[in-house]
């Protein structure tokens, strides 16, 4: 989620600008000068300027707050679900973007663009089998012939169904094309005075529009058995309002709306907006009804019906909102019962999908929301069109009948159409595969041991004096036997309080490097003697006869990774990567962030982050939004090379992202704190009661009422220990400065494994070296790794995909059923 693209969106209820409708930013002059200070030759200059902590923290806030509505992603599969069911592939087909239309039916895919239309039929060729030029076909009659809007016409013969497609032209023209000769059928010139900008199919209908606001309505008599024509049917003008920029029939009934509140309509523009009118167009005579939001949103962008909800209506806005509609209300009309941000930035196309509602954004991602759960729960998130925006999502409700399928087709602004497979088929059987891992894996233990250290910029030199500080890693290094994998997470290894320090490192980067490449001197001193330090920590701590070896270091201003694995172990190691993520100042500067290492042990992927994330008593939420800029960040890593699916890798990921990985430890100075006053804390802590006052620990409050936090399928063990910040230096005393800070649980391990039982926790530990105004600490753990039988999967696999065939069978009855409720076919 980029902090830039989300201070983008509307705030609910920002009052209109008072210049004039049409312009909506301030005028030059407008904001008041910027103060000045006038500091005398040799004064001593003043303090900083300190930001004022209005305005701009309250922004922030409603950044975080609207981060934390957001869809949980964590669980989401990124695997595209591609389908197969066409006999050759539609990556040929060219869509150009915003100026061409599309209808699909079955194997039929037709594409116009201006004047030229083209004829796909994915079951013979991946060219077109008509390529229709309108000067060619007599066209260019027609007073600058470009068709605008396409739809095919429904027929009560099974074998004419997606053969008659409906033109609407720029000059008001309609058409009906036969494309299995590539002939025009049948012409209603100008049956619009205006361009014809939609068109729909209902029922046994048709309903064409045009941008001034009148509708046709071609419906056969009720008792008729002839389909709908487009010269002998006598259409039925309906009016609404003009210049439109969405409309769907939705519940058999026409639901639009346009950007700018005042179009065809004398509403005020300080109207919470937009404004969205139902229309009624099969009932002669019945009037439109304006609906409002109960928030003030963006321009609808899109809208659909969920088949598992079929008595709401959902519409898409900019801005990332979706507003749902409850369609069975008292007076009939409908009512919008609530909003959810689901993205931070504009959602672009929607679409009902079984029990799913999939959503295309600007980023060229879909994603499919389960809409049950509170936050909604993104089960499916992949990149459907590279980077570039989702221009249009639309079922085909004929795919059922015609290919055995249920598909949805995608448009993108890369100019590419894209089919998938509408009930998820690849992640039920991913889902049936992990229930019945066990029957074509092996499995066994590794044990891992973690420490995490704010060190406060001390020097391994310091650990000096008492034998706390002297045998400190000693002792953690034996606080579990013979681990295999050791992973030492340090933050503020130099002093990010000094400016000058902090400022080179911030600059210059992770690395620091100086212009002839080489780490700056004073900054790379200081790892050096810290990692030269814990390899010898290692060598003296373990046997001599089982050797380590570092695979990974790594250094971010002030983070400092480095992890130990067993020689015995290096050889079943594979996708060995490490990298940084920054979150200081906006995700621009190293001085808070993550160093996220990983690595794959027979099948099993391991992923470590060390982090040091927002300080402050306060400011929980930014704590929130670190974590979740880490877990979401989309390529942290290169993605994996496995020519077949990546078994070591979860949700369908190719081990690029954080959540991609089957375990993920991580531990850092979290910087939550206790929300109590510092007495009571204190108190607390010298009668031994550690236990009363998890209960106002922020991250374990966080983990337990906050359900959007993306640390909620993490876990912890048990805290025991006292907290671990903040102290006066080489002493037991917690701060005795001015600043007098609340005692905290800032340090902390967390785990996430995708199946809880194989990672067990041996220890959570403090120590008790007092370098460093946080005390070092440690956790253990068990941890089962496993090795794929790749023949016996197979074989599972096969059983696993015979029973997705049933399954599929009885869902698409229930969406074909829904389809006939809805007179979309």
């Amino acid at each position: 989620m980029h902090d830039g693209e989300a201070s983008l969106q509307p705030h609910a209820n920002t009052a209109p600008p008072t210049t004039s409708p049409t312009i909506d930013r301030k005028t030059f002059g407008h904001h008041p000068p910027p103060p000045t200070r006038t500091i005398g030759l040799n004064d001593k200059l003043p303090a900083a300027r300190r930001q004022a902590s209005g305005s701009s923290s309250e922004s922030e806030e409603e950044e975080f707050k609207k981060v934390e509505l957001l869809p949980d992603m964590t669980r989401s599969s990124r695997r595209p679900p591609v389908v197969d069911c066409h006999n050759y592939s539609e990556f040929h087909i060219h869509v150009p973007a915003y100026t061409s239309t599309v209808a699909v039916s079955g194997h039929t895919v037709a594409v116009a663009h201006h004047h030229h239309i083209k004829i796909y039929d994915l079951s013979v060729s991946e060219a077109p089998v008509w390529n229709i030029d309108s000067r060619d076909a007599g066209l260019d009659k027609l007073n600058g012939f470009k068709v605008t809007a396409m739809e095919f016409r429904p027929t009560l013969n099974a074998t004419d169904r997606g053969a008659f497609l409906w033109l609407g032209c720029k000059d008001g023209t309609l058409l009906e094309l036969d494309i299995r000769s590539g002939t025009i059928a049948a012409a209603k010139p100008v049956a619009h005075a205006h361009a014809v900008t939609h068109m729909f199919r209902h029922a046994r209908a048709m309903v064409t529009m045009d941008d001034a606001g009148k509708v046709l309505v071609f419906a056969p008599e009720p008792d008729s058995t002839d389909d709908v024509h487009l010269v002998y049917t006598q259409p039925r003008v309906v009016r609404i309002a003009d210049k439109q920029e969405f409309a769907k029939l939705l519940g058999g009934q026409l639901w639009t709306s346009t950007r700018d509140p005042n179009g065809g309509g004398s509403v005020a523009s300080t109207s919470r907006g937009p404004i969205v009118r139902v229309y009624d167009v099969f009932s002669p005579g019945s009037t439109g009804r304006s609906l409002l939001p109960t928030e003030h949103l963006g321009a609808v962008t899109s809208g659909t019906i969920l088949p598992s909800q079929p008595d709401k209506v959902f519409l898409g806005h900019e801005g990332g909102h979706v507003s749902i509609w409850q369609l069975v209300t008292k007076d009939g009309i409908p009512m919008c019962e609530e909003v959810v941000k689901v993205s931070t930035s504009d959602v672009l196309s929607l679409e009902g999908v079984n029990d799913r509602l999939w959503a295309g954004g600007r980023s060229g991602m879909i994603s499919a929301f389960d809409v049950v759960p509170r936050p909604w729960v993104a089960t499916n998130c992949w990149q459907a069109h590279t980077k570039l925006p989702v221009l249009k999502l639309t079922v085909d409700t004929w795919s059922i009948e015609r290919l055995g399928r249920l598909t949805v087709y995608s448009i993108g602004r890369d100019e590419k159409l894209r089919f998938w497979d509408g009930l998820l088929g690849t992640q039920w059987v991913d889902q049936e595969l992990i229930k019945r891992e066990a029957e074509f894996s092996t499995f066994r233990a590794v044990k891992v041991l973690v420490v995490s250290w704010n060190l406060d910029s001390a020097k391994p030199e310091t650990l000096t004096g008492t034998p706390e500080n002297i045998n400190f890693l000693n002792d953690a290094l034996k606080s579990v036997d013979d681990p295999d994998i050791i992973a030492f997470g340090f933050q503020e290894l130099i002093d990010l309080e000094s400016r000058k320090m902090a400022a080179k490192t911030v600059l210059l980067g992770g690395k620091n490097k100086t212009p002839d490449g080489a780490i700056s001197q004073k900054v790379s001193t200081s790892y050096k003697k810290w990692y030269d330090r814990l390899v010898l920590a290692v060598k003296m701590a373990m046997p001599p006869d089982e050797p380590y070896t570092v695979i990974h270091t790594e250094n971010l201003v002030g983070l400092f990774s480095c992890i130990f694995v067993k020689n015995t172990e290096r050889i079943s190691l594979k996708h060995v990567a490490i990298t940084t993520i920054k979150r200081g100042m906006g995700g621009r500067y190293g001085n808070k962030g993550g160093i996220v290492a990983r690595f794959v042990i027979d099948d099993t992927s391991i992923c470590f982050i060390n982090c040091h994330l927002a300080a402050g008593q306060h400011h929980v939420r930014q704590r929130n939004a670190d974590v979740a800029a880490m877990l979401e960040e989309k390529s942290v890593f290169p993605e994996s090379d496995a020519v077949e699916e990546p078994l070591a890798y979860v949700n369908g990921g190719d081990g690029s992202m954080v959540l991609d990985h089957e375990v993920v430890f991580m531990n850092g100075d979290m910087n939550y704190r206790i929300e109590h006053r510092r007495d009571f804390v204190a108190g607390a802590i010298k009668a031994g009661e550690i236990e009363s006052l998890l209960a106002y620990d922020q991250l374990l409050r966080e983990m337990k009422n906050n359900r959007a936090f993306r640390l909620r399928s993490f876990m912890e063990g048990p805290i025991t220990f006292a907290p671990t910040y903040k102290y006066d230096r080489r002493s037991n005393e917690y701060d005795t400065s001015e600043k007098a800070r609340v005692p905290a649980w800032c340090d902390r391990v967390l785990w996430r494994s995708r199946e809880p039982s194989r990672v067990e926790q041996l220890h959570y530990l403090r120590y008790e070296a007092n370098v460093s105004d946080h005390r070092p600490i440690s956790a253990a753990f068990r941890m089962t790794v496993k090795s794929v039988q790749h023949e016996a999967r197979a074989h599972v696999k096969g059983e696993v995909i015979a029973r997705w065939k049933q399954h599929e069978r009885a869902l698409l009855e229930a969406c074909h059923q829904f389809f006939v409720d809805q007179a979309m076919i």
